[in-house]
């Protein structure tokens, strides 16, 4: 029903179908954040629609490297994001990998990403290209 790229090592769990309704039944903590993680989860795929109906690839690939750096949260106002081909990119925005390599060069250029070995480094100025009509 659905495909993951994991970003960094990790750990994946599969739970059946009984078991977690069990655990969402007992745990009333542990159903609260599912519950909340869900609806954050489909608030996310309705902005997606959203932005794939109606903004450019540039502004979809700028929101897209902006969430992948998880821009807003605990102040941080720039960060590196693990390293990730232009071909991920692209699967992500919707579009090719030669769209996602002109819009980087040119982010690059500006001012709004920096290559380096510990990968992508993402400043709060790219936000101006989300912002940006």
């Amino acid at each position: 029903m659905g495909s993951a790229i994991a970003m960094t090592n990790c750990e994946l769990l599969q739970i059946d179908k009984k078991a977690m309704v069990l655990a969402l039944h007992r745990e009333h903590a542990f159903s609260d954040l599912f519950v909340a993680y869900l609806l954050g989860r489909n608030i996310r795929y309705e902005e997606d629609l959203v932005d794939q109906l109606f903004n450019s690839s540039e502004k979809r690939l700028a929101r897209t490297l902006l969430l992948l750096a998880h821009f807003g949260k605990d102040a941080v106002s720039e960060s590196v994001i693990p390293k990730i081909s232009q071909e991920t990119l692209a699967e992500m925005v919707g579009t090719t990998r030669s769209r996602v390599s002109f819009f980087m060069n040119r982010f690059r250029k500006l001012g709004f990403v920096d290559y380096g070995g510990d990968g992508l480094r993402v400043h709060s100025s790219l936000l101006n290209v989300v912002l940006h009509d």
